[in-house]
């Protein structure tokens, strides 16, 4: 079934992508909801 293991940088490449996908999306994320919270603070100042 399983006749080899993957390679060891397999093994580093797959969790630093998911890594980098996490830390952006933390970043993009982040970014939006101090957008949003700035755009709620403006119409309540109106």
């Amino acid at each position: 079934m399983f006749d080899e293991l993957p390679s060891i940088a397999h093994l580093i490449y797959i969790p630093g992508v998911l890594l980098v996908g996490i830390a952006l999306g933390f970043r993009l994320g982040a970014k939006a909801v101090r957008a949003e919270l700035r755009r709620e603070a403006a119409a309540k100042k109106r």
